[in-house]
């Protein structure tokens, strides 16, 4: 007898534990924006939180089997989006990586790239079967993935471009890369990297303020005014907060304006001064509790191109959360990648939002034969 989907099959439990996370994001946007030009930010976020759960309940209802068969349109739409934001978008503070939407808000479409990179690979490898991936298998898999990165990296957007090497990694992994495979790409990106720090300048992939970015929180105090600035403050708010922080709106150096970007890339750090270690913490148990989730729903998938897809999400979320938390305790390069559903951000939130649900929609199908 064939069941069809509900919405009691729905991951509700998921789905309170992000809503939470928001909630602490939109009240801390609120705390770190209060009574500057950022004022009122919350309030989008909100909006922004609200459309991305009509997004989330509009794409679980649509057969993940249908986006994987179309995943090639999308992939050529998503590089036709990132021309389009070099050809048109709207430059701010010296990159161009938006492109301007009617009502006057900015779309970023680099983000929504990496959903698209999910369900490229998933279909790629998932159509392999228990063989092992061919050295042929990785390296279209790696020029799938270096094509919308390098465009990203020229818009300037390193962070960004960042976060589609763990999609890389995970759909290689997943794909069954034999380990001399994965030797040779060592080899190649140990040639390749060094090349690449050189003469990126040059070549106009990588800018010298991102090179002073990715080196400076090694010894932050040696520029504390300048390349180190971002890092020393933000360790001095992380520190300040103590055992149980200084309370909303109390944060010296967020409230002082003292750290930089407290609403959008550091708003750990903030969290962290105003909620200090406990909170800390707490918020990162959210985090935790999320990915385990997430990790079950990709065990219980219907096939292996669902678990393909769910892990996908598990490894750019893990990668956010990583590499935001270790920037602002200085034990990451300053590289401009948010922390997902707490950082202000509506392009940000969707992805967030489009990617869980398209584990809803996995979810959902879990019995449906």
């Amino acid at each position: 007898m064939r069941r069809l989907i509900s919405f009691r099959d729905f991951d509700w439990v998921l789905l309170a534990f992000v809503l939470l996370i928001c909630a602490l994001g939109v009240l801390e946007i609120y705390s770190t924006t209060y009574g500057t030009k950022f004022a009122g930010a919350h309030i989008r976020q909100i909006y922004w939180i609200m459309a991305g759960m009509a997004v989330m309940l509009t794409i679980s209802l649509i057969n993940y089997q249908v986006l994987l068969e179309n995943s090639h349109w999308l992939y050529i739409a998503s590089l036709a989006s990132l021309l389009a934001v070099a050809l048109f978008g709207k430059k701010y503070l010296g990159a161009r990586r938006w492109v301007q939407l009617p009502g006057g808000q900015h779309f970023q479409p680099s983000e929504w790239v990496k959903l698209v990179l999910i369900l490229v690979l998933a279909k790629y490898f998932s159509g392999e079967g228990e063989r092992q991936a061919s050295l042929p298998d990785v390296a279209k898999a790696g020029l799938i993935v270096a094509v919308p990165m390098l465009l990203v990296l020229k818009q300037p957007d390193l962070g960004t471009a960042l976060t589609y090497f763990p999609v890389a990694v995970m759909g290689l992994f997943l794909g069954g890369i034999q380990f001399r495979h994965a030797a040779i790409i060592t080899v190649i990106a140990g040639i390749l990297l060094p090349t690449l720090w050189i003469y990126g300048p040059r070549l106009h992939l990588v800018k010298q303020y991102q090179k002073d970015r990715l080196t400076s929180f090694l010894h932050p105090e040696a520029d504390s005014q300048k390349t180190g600035y971002q890092i020393e403050q933000s360790k001095i708010a992380v520190g300040s907060g103590g055992i149980w922080g200084k309370g909303v709106r109390k944060g010296t150096q967020t409230q002082g304006s003292f750290l930089p970007e407290p609403h959008t890339d550091f708003i750990f750090a903030a969290w962290s001064e105003e909620h200090g270690f406990v909170g800390a913490v707490a918020l990162l148990l959210l985090y935790f509790m999320v990915l385990m989730r997430l990790i079950h729903n990709a065990q219980t998938a219907p096939d292996s191109a669902g678990g393909f897809v769910v892990m996908g999400v598990v490894a750019v979320l893990l990668f956010h959360i990583l590499v935001n938390a270790g920037m602002v305790v200085g034990f990451m390069p300053v590289t401009g990648i948010p922390l997902p559903l707490m950082s202000y951000g509506g392009s940000s939130v969707l992805f967030m939002f489009l990617a869980l649900g398209m584990v809803m929609n996995i979810r959902m199908r879990r019995f449906v034969n």
